[in-house]
C-alpha cells in the first residue's frame, strides 16, 4: 500500500496534474495508448533510475501520484529526498497494475525531474561557497502553483528559504520606498504595523545607513560587485553588526565564491527555480505478469 501526503496542496496540486493528463477525471480508460493494448489484469514491476549524476528531490510528489491512481501500488524508495545519486542508480521500484504505472509514469517524472533539477542546482551553488559563512536561499520566481514544492527541492539541495510569499516577511523595495516617502518612513510603517521581520533594498550607501538606523533587520544589496558589497558589509557592520545582510543579481555559479567571501549573510538566487535544467530520470518496467 502507498502512502499518500498529508498534505493537502500537493494531494491537489497531483490531482490536477493527473486530470489534465486524463482529460478531466482519474479514468484508467482514458489512457487510449494503454487501454487499447495492456489487459486490465496485467501486473508489473518498474523502476525509475537516474540517467545523470544530482541531488534527488520530489519522490513523496511522485508517490502521491500513485496514492492516488491505487492503493495497490508498492513502492520501494531506494533513494531518498536529498540524497545524492549517480547515472545508472535506481531511485525508486514500484509494483502495481501496468496500466496505473504507465498513466503515473510522466506525472510522477516530471514532477521529480523538474525538482531533482531545483536541488541538483542548489547543492552545485551549496557546495561553490562552502567554507564561507554565506547561505544559498531562493527567491520568489517560481512557477505558479509549485512554490511549495520549488522551495522543499531548495531544502533537499541544501539551500535555505527567504520568504514563502508576500504574508510572511516584509520587504521593502525601490517602489515601496518611493510610495512611502523614503526609507525612514517606509520602516517605521512596517514595524507599526507588523512583527515581521523586515528587509530593505537598498540602492546606495547613504540608504544602508539609514535603513539600519531605522529598525531594519535586514538588508538587500542587488546588483553590486564583490568589490561595492565588501565596501557595503563593511559600513553596515560598523553601524550594527547584527543587522543580516543578502547579496542577489546576477549572480552565477562562476562568481558566487568571489560574493560569498565578501562577508555578505546570504545570497539569494532565482535561478534556483526559474531557471534549473531537469535531471535526467526514466521509468522502465522490468517485469510484467497477469494477476
Amino acid at each position: 500500500m502507498v502512502v499518500g501526503t498529508s498534505d493537502p496542496d500537493i494531494a491537489r496540486l497531483v490531482l490536477y496534474a493527473l486530470q489534465e493528463d486524463l482529460g478531466g477525471s482519474v479514468n484508467a480508460a482514458a489512457d487510449v495508448s494503454s487501454a487499447a493494448c495492456i489487459p486490465e489484469d496485467l501486473v508489473s514491476t518498474a523502476e525509475i533510475k537516474a540517467k545523470e549524476a544530482g541531488t534527488l528531490s520530489g519522490s513523496k510528489v511522485a508517490h502521491e501520484v500513485f496514492h492516488q491512481l491505487g492503493d495497490f501500488t508498492s513502492i520501494d524508495q531506494l533513494k531518498g529526498d536529498g540524497d545524492t545519486v549517480k547515472s545508472g542508480d535506481t531511485v525508486m521500484r514500484l509494483t502495481g497494475s501496468t496500466r496505473l504505472i504507465l498513466i503515473g509514469e510522466r506525472t510522477a517524472l516530471n514532477f521529480m525531474q523538474h525538482l531533482s533539477g531545483i536541488a541538483s542546482l542548489t547543492a552545485s551553488f551549496v557546495a561553490a561557497v562552502k567554507g564561507t559563512t554565506a547561505k544559498i536561499v531562493d527567491t520568489r520566481k517560481t512557477i505558479p502553483g509549485l512554490r511549495k514544492i520549488e522551495k522543499a527541492a531548495v531544502l533537499d539541495g541544501g539551500g535555505a528559504n527567504h520568504r514563502m510569499g508576500l504574508f510572511d516577511a516584509v520587504l521593502l523595495k525601490d517602489n515601496h520606498i518611493s510610495a512611502a516617502g523614503g526609507v525612514t518612513n517606509a520602516v517605521a510603517r512596517a514595524k507599526a504595523r507588523s512583527d515581521l521581520s523586515v528587509q530593505v533594498e537598498v540602492e546606495t550607501e547613504a540608504q544602508l545607513v539609514e535603513a539600519i538606523n531605522a529598525g531594519a533587520d535586514s538588508l538587500l544589496l542587488d546588483n553590486r560587485s564583490p568589490d561595492e558589497l565588501t565596501s557595503l558589509v563593511q559600513t553596515s557592520r560598523s553601524v550594527n553588526s547584527s543587522v543580516v545582510l543578502e547579496a542577489s543579481g546576477g549572480i552565477t555559479l562562476d562568481t558566487v565564491a568571489a560574493y560569498a567571501r565578501t562577508g555578505v549573510d546570504r545570497i539569494s538566487i532565482g535561478a534556483l527555480t526559474h531557471s534549473a535544467p531537469a535531471l535526467d530520470l526514466s521509468l522502465k518496467l522490468i517485469e510484467s505478469r497477469s494477476r
